[in-house]
């Protein structure tokens, strides 16, 4: 037996389904679903020797000079790929400037750190080695560690067949690229975008209405929402000291340009809602304060709490299903491995 819709319920579903294409044609003029393939980095071939080796040095603390911190110290894969603490601590202790980024889906964004100093994760991955206030070692002292140890070297043969002498700082940086750029997130927002009208519920779409409406896509679109662009944190109204401290300049300390004065680049929006705490300054634990701390700075417009409560429902449709990692098996230290610094304790 046929049935048939009443017209006036026809006319309703009908404009229900072209009010949702209509969302989703809006949101795919400012966003990109993730890739669903490891993306590929021009100048560093992903292989799957190369994110083996990564994943290894990704999790060895020994490329410290303390032998107490990795990449995985502020990057935990388990907590949202930060350190979910205000600052992150590092060798001796001490308490770095900034707030660690998360290092998901990080191979996407156009620039590394808050003020975008380095160009990709090679270099980013050399920095935090080389800090005195994270990791304290030095490019010599991280290939003597590397050579000393058959496994490694095997490791770096395999995944860097065509050198000669593969054991270098660089390659060292250009594995953890490759491991990090398997990091990919899918979340429902990602579903959304390719088609699918149950992956995000109603208020979900309503905060991506708003996120729109409002004008957070200036600063915060693309495939990585946000991650692309610098931009002054206070463009209409600056926040108070707690959240922008005013020694810490931000991008003006790489350009030493007075127009880049408290100047930060976009804060990718993926995974947000396990990110805490926020901003650079890491003063902001609550996702739902700092959306309208943001609203305020940057657009010179209070929203209201339902407002609000829309806009962190749709930001948690960004938290993605991070990939499976296994904890490595690391290399065994030899007689040549050199020995962690005494420095471990705070000055």
């Amino acid at each position: 037996m046929r049935h048939i819709l009443p017209a006036f319920l026809v006319t309703t579903c009908l404009a229900g389904a072209a009010s949702a294409e209509a969302l989703r044609d809006d949101a795919l003029d400012y966003f990109e679903p993730l890739p669903s393939t490891i993306p590929q980095i021009a100048d560093n071939r992903v292989t799957e020797e190369k994110i083996e080796l990564g994943k290894a040095l990704f999790f060895d603390p020994r490329l410290s000079a303390s032998g107490v911190f990795s990449c995985y110290s502020c990057h935990n894969l388990a907590t949202g790929g930060d350190d979910n603490q205000e600052t992150s601590i590092g060798h001796g202790w001490q308490k770095g400037p900034r707030n660690s980024p998360t290092v998901l889906n990080a191979v996407l964004n156009e620039a590394q750190f808050w003020d975008g100093r380095a160009e990709d994760l090679k270099a980013q991955a050399k920095g935090p080695i080389q800090a005195g206030v994270e990791m304290a070692n030095t490019p010599e002292n991280v290939v003597v560690t590397l050579n000393s140890m058959p496994d490694y070297v095997d490791w770096f043969e395999a995944a860097f067949a065509e050198e000669e002498a593969p054991v270098t700082f660089d390659n060292m940086a250009r594995a953890i690229e490759a491991f990090e750029a398997t990091l990919i997130t899918p979340a429902p927002f990602d579903a959304y975008l390719n088609g699918d009208d149950m992956a995000l519920n109603a208020m979900q779409k309503d905060g991506l209405q708003l996120f729109m409406d409002k004008g957070c896509v200036a600063c915060h679109s693309g495939v990585n929402l946000g991650g692309e662009g610098y931009y002054p944190f206070g463009l209409i109204e600056k926040p108070g000291a707690e959240v922008l401290p005013p020694d810490d300049k931000g991008r003006f300390a790489v350009t030493d340009t007075v127009d880049d004065e408290y100047v930060f680049r976009a804060s990718p929006l993926r995974n947000v809602a396990l990110t805490a705490p926020y901003f650079h300054s890491g003063k902001v634990w609550d996702l739902k304060v700092a959306v309208q701390i943001m609203a305020e700075s940057q657009l010179g417009a209070a929203i209201t709490d339902d407002e609000a409560d829309k806009l962190v429902a749709f930001l948690d449709s960004l938290t993605g299903r991070a990939p499976d990692v296994t904890v490595p098996i690391l290399p065994a230290e030899t007689a040549a491995t050199p020995r962690p610094t005494a420095e471990v304790m705070a000055q």
